[in-house]
C-alpha cells in the first residue's frame, strides 16, 4: 500500500484562502490528498462545511492557526509566530473567547489599515471589504490586498504586500495576539495538540531561536513543521535534529491559500507516524472521514 498524502496545513475563505471551505476540500482531492488539515488562522468556521464536503475515504483534521507572541531567545522584542492547533474542541471557553478577541482584534487592525490607504487617496473602504468576508471568518491582509488588486492599485496580492501592507509599511497597523506558552497551554487544556508552525521562515523576517523551540517543548509544545515552503534544506536539517532531541512531532505542509500563494496543495507533506501521534495525542476532537 502506498503512504497516504498528508497536507496539515491548508487555508480556506474562512480566513485568507480564495476556496471555500467545500472547495478546499475538492482541490485536495483533485491532488490526491487522503489526509487533510483544515488550519484557518484564528477560527474554525470552516470545519462543519469541510466535513460535508469529504468524499468517501478521505480524512479530515481539524485545526487552526493561532497568532501568537514569542521571545525571539535575543535580546530584543517579540516577534509574531504561528501555533498550528489540531483536533481542539473549539467549544472549549478559553480557546472560544480567545479566538473570538483575536478576530475582533483582525477586524480593528484592517479597518486601521484600510482607513490609513483611503485617507492617502488610495480607492479603498473598510466596510466593503469586511463585507466580503463569510459569517465567523478572519480578516486579513490579503482581504486589503485583493480589494487593492481589484481597485487596480496593484496587479497582484504579492506586488500589495511587497508595496503596501508589509510589516513597517506607513500603512500597516499591529494587533495583539497571544502569548505562545499561553496559546499551547490552551490547546492542550481543549485537548489539542500544539505544532509550532513555519518556525525558520527567515525570508518573512525575524525568526526565533531553536533555544525558544526547547524551552516550549518543555511546556507542552508537541511539534514542529519542518517541511514546508519557506524552510531551506538547511533549516530543515537543524529543526529534524531538535525534534528527535526533544521528542516533538515533525510534520510537512503545503501552507495552501489557494491563488493568493503560489504553492499548491499538498506541496509538502507530512509521515503517517506523525499523523498517528498527533491522534493519539489529542482528545478534544476526532478525525473525521469521509462517507
Amino acid at each position: 500500500m502506498p503512504a497516504p498524502l498528508i497536507d496539515l496545513h491548508t487555508h480556506s475563505t474562512a480566513s485568507d484562502g480564495t476556496d471555500s471551505p467545500a472547495g478546499l476540500v475538492a482541490a485536495a482531492a483533485a491532488a490526491g490528498v487522503d489526509v487533510l488539515a483544515i488550519t484557518d488562522h484564528d477560527t474554525t468556521s470552516g470545519w462543519a462545511e469541510a466535513v460535508a464536503a469529504l468524499p468517501a475515504g478521505m480524512r479530515l483534521v481539524r485545526g487552526a492557526e493561532f497568532s501568537c507572541t514569542s521571545p525571539t531567545g535575543r535580546d530584543e522584542r517579540d516577534v509574531g509566530v504561528h501555533l498550528l492547533g489540531y483536533l481542539f474542541d473549539p467549544t472549549h471557553a478559553a480557546i472560544h473567547a480567545e479566538q473570538s478577541r483575536l478576530r475582533d482584534e483582525r477586524v480593528q487592525r484592517l479597518r486601521a489599515m484600510t482607513g490609513k490607504m483611503a485617507a492617502d487617496g488610495y480607492p479603498v473602504d473598510p466596510d466593503e471589504v469586511l463585507s466580503l468576508l463569510p459569517e465567523g471568518a478572519s480578516a486579513g491582509r490579503p482581504h486589503l490586498a485583493r480589494a487593492l488588486v481589484s481597485a487596480g492599485v496593484v496587479t497582484s496580492v504579492n506586488e500589495a504586500f511587497a508595496t503596501l501592507l508589509y510589516t513597517g509599511s506607513p500603512y500597516y497597523a499591529p494587533k495583539v495576539d497571544t502569548p505562545v506558552r499561553a496559546a499551547i497551554a490552551m490547546i492542550r487544556d481543549a485537548g489539542g495538540v500544539p505544532v509550532f508552525a513555519h518556525p525558520l521562515a527567515r525570508r518573512r523576517g525575524r525568526v526565533v531561536e531553536l533555544s525558544v523551540l526547547e524551552e516550549l517543548a518543555a511546556v507542552g509544545l508537541g511539534g514542529v513543521e519542518v517541511d514546508h515552503p519557506d524552510h531551506s534544506p538547511q533549516d530543515r536539517e537543524l529543526l529534524r535534529a531538535l525534534a528527535a532531541e526533544h521528542g516533538l512531532i515533525t510534520t510537512g505542509s503545503s501552507d495552501y491559500h489557494g491563488t493568493n500563494k503560489t504553492t499548491p496543495v499538498a506541496a509538502e507533506r507530512t509521515a503517517e507516524d506523525a499523523l498517528d501521534a498527533i491522534v493519539e495525542q489529542a482528545s478534544g476532537t476526532e478525525v473525521a472521514t469521509g462517507r
